[in-house]
């Protein structure tokens, strides 16, 4: 009997997949290991490699083909000297139980929570349709289903960035003549003490390093923070693991590895999975303030606006400072105000002294 290749569960929280291309054509040999397809998930372009021996008999799921439910068999593997004449009776077998199963299926896609498509009005103005890719669809389920159940509120701190900037001139420095002519072992960004900042503010703070649960709350143990990265097919969260843990070089050079591997398409699910805190910086777009919508099933987001020079008070006579402005958006069900304002008092101290961070 010929062996199904099912779609897999290539990532703890992956429902379906799509067909990317398949390295393997139909009657060409395959031995264990082999590259068979290229399944797109939400978040990144994983292989699917064959676990025996034998002949790639027929093609269930051509490329292109998306919404394929894990489980769902993509392709007939003949075992070696099996028979090409018993595909047709395992292709009827799997037709049989698709039909038995169509009305689950149905029941299932009634819960979406993206309603059908309208249709368009003659009153519109023209335009292209582009279809939704697997990780355009994720997003918006996910940040619906955070809008719908989690309520939402938002604290928001301004805080002086000047000693930061000041001390990532001088590291940045210290590395590049440490180097000579050579490149230098790491160059810091504002967000790599950004990610520092807001771990070790979780460690101080552990109460925001929550989620909510139904029945229970899951207090999480370890530092794991998700950083918000722009790609070509979306917005996607690679998580710096232990970060409050880890220095400034490694949590920068960690950082500029997965913001690499992620617009590329080359993430592996150990590289996104879980996260129990996220941030997101969207200042290198010149943007002030934002609320960002929480990343289920966590419990806070930081969003952090750009640094810019502001008239602030001090001593009673105008100055001029660096200033950024952030905002935490927070399930309530899981983080209190005080709680939040504790964290962002925390984080703000980081921040303000740069210092603090290798204590």
């Amino acid at each position: 009997m010929p062996v199904q290749i099912l779609m897999p569960a290539l990532s703890p929280d992956m429902s379906e997949g799509k067909i990317a291309k398949w390295r393997k054509a139909e009657g060409e040999p395959v031995s264990p290991g082999d590259v068979l397809a290229e399944v797109e998930t939400d978040k990144a372009t994983l292989e699917v490699e064959a676990t025996s021996a034998g002949v790639l008999g027929r093609i269930l799921a051509g490329a292109g083909v998306e919404g394929i439910a894990v489980g769902t068999p993509i392709a007939l593997l003949l075992e070696v000297g099996e028979d090409p004449g018993v595909l047709s009776g395992a292709i009827s077998e799997i037709v049989a139980a698709g039909r038995a199963r169509s009305a689950e299926a149905w029941a299932r896609s009634a819960e979406s929570l993206i309603p059908p498509s309208a249709g368009r009005s003659p009153f519109e103005p023209p335009a292209t349709e582009v279809p939704h890719s697997t990780t355009r669809k994720t997003i918006a389920r996910r940040m619906a289903l955070s809008t719908r159940s989690a309520p939402h509120f938002y604290l928001t701190v301004e805080f002086d960035v000047d000693p930061l900037l000041e001390a990532r001139r001088d590291l940045n420095a210290k590395a590049q003549a440490d180097a000579g002519e050579g490149k230098p072992a790491y160059k810091l960004s504002v967000n790599d003490f950004m990610i520092l900042a807001a771990a070790l503010a979780l460690r101080k703070v552990p109460d925001a390093n929550v989620s909510w649960r139904d029945d229970v709350m899951l207090h999480y143990t370890e530092v794991d923070i998700a950083v918000a990265v722009d790609t070509p097919n979306g917005l996607i969260t690679p998580v710096i693991r232990n970060a409050d843990r880890k220095g400034l070089a490694e949590i920068s050079g960690e950082m500029k590895m997965l913001a690499g591997k992620a617009r590329e398409g080359k993430l592996a699910p150990e590289d996104y999975s879980g996260g129990s805190f996220t941030i997101s910086n969207l200042g290198m777009f010149g943007i002030k303030k934002f609320s960002a919508i929480i990343n289920p099933p966590q419990a806070c987001i930081l969003s952090l606006g750009i640094a810019e020079q502001r008239a602030v008070v001090r001593r009673n006579a105008l100055a001029i400072a660096t200033m950024m402005t952030c905002t935490l958006s927070v399930d309530h069900r899981a983080v209190d105000g005080a709680t939040g304002a504790r964290y962002l008092r925390a984080f703000k101290g980081y921040v303000e002294h740069p210092l603090t961070l290798a204590l």
